[in-house]
């Protein structure tokens, strides 16, 4: 596990894409493609996966229907495009 402190967040979000699987309860936010070299623990229940130039590829949210309201998500990226899908 990395020191969260060493990884790029938010460097250049190249394509945001929010999915939710209310079966397994869980909340992705894609915000780059790419393949995961590693992951760090956030919180609990919070995992961010990123490449091996510490880029976050994405966020995810485990149990997100108690940590998340669906019917409240609303993304804005000043200056982008940005795409917010409940499914």
């Amino acid at each position: 596990m990395q020191d969260l402190k060493e990884i790029d967040i938010l460097e250049e979000v190249e394509n945001l894409q929010i999915k939710y699987s209310p079966d397994a309860d869980v909340l992705i936010i894609r915000l780059r493609e790419g393949k995961p070299a590693d992951s760090v623990d956030i919180a609990e229940g919070i995992i961010a996966h990123y490449s091996k130039d510490k880029k976050i590829l994405e966020i995810e949210i485990l149990d997100a229907s108690k940590v998340v309201q669906m019917s409240e998500l609303n993304v804005s990226l000043k200056g982008a495009k940005a795409e917010a899908a409940v499914q």
